[in-house]
């Protein structure tokens, strides 16, 4: 019987720890945030759209060259497409991200967090309290993360080439033959 028992505690362990490793696969944690003009954005507003939440940095140089693939995104699949960049406050302000706008000539919907969405979106803890830019989620048209994407040399194109738009035509429903890594080489934010 004991033995029975620490063989269960050992198999659930391993896959409580299996399933805390993945950031994809779950219901997206809802959220409403403000943006520059302090307007509220409701996660739940964008349900039916494939949604690009990318969790970013305006001083992060891969985050800038991210930004001008998400605006052709937006671009390219109008309607369908929902692009969300999310920056925390602090350190980042209402002019820091004028600026970052500005400076890339793009107009996404920003919206600031105070770190707890990052916390939730990606399952930071006191033992991990750090975290990579720019790292995106894609979140289907029923709220569901179907991949989560962090900078790494292996996933390269996905934020500075055409690598995001074969994954976004698979969750659209077109054929794709998208084929990326997870990983993290970019800069750390702690919350």
């Amino acid at each position: 019987m004991r033995r029975s028992i620490t063989l269960c505690l050992l198999v659930c362990s391993f896959a409580l720890a299996a399933s805390a490793q993945s950031l994809s696969n779950r219901r997206a944690p809802g959220f409403s945030l403000p943006d520059m003009n302090m307007k509220q954005h409701d996660l739940q507003d964008f349900r039916g759209k494939l949604v690009l939440l990318n969790i970013m940095q305006t001083s992060c140089p891969h985050c800038n060259t991210f930004s001008k693939v998400l605006a052709e995104a937006e671009k390219r699949y109008k309607d369908q497409v929902q692009v969300i960049d999310i920056v925390n406050t602090p350190p980042e302000t209402q002019a820091t991200v004028r600026n970052y706008l500005m400076r890339n000539g793009v107009s996404q919907l920003v919206l600031f967090d105070c770190r707890q969405v990052a916390i939730s979106y990606l399952m930071l803890t006191p033992q991990k309290p750090n975290f990579d830019v720019p790292h995106l989620f894609v979140i289907d048209q029923k709220g569901w993360i179907q991949a989560d994407y962090g900078y790494e040399i292996g996933n390269k194109e996905i934020f500075e080439g055409e690598g995001l738009f074969p994954i976004i035509e698979k969750y659209l429903g077109k054929t794709s033959t998208a084929g990326v890594h997870q990983g993290d080489s970019s800069p750390s934010v702690g919350f």
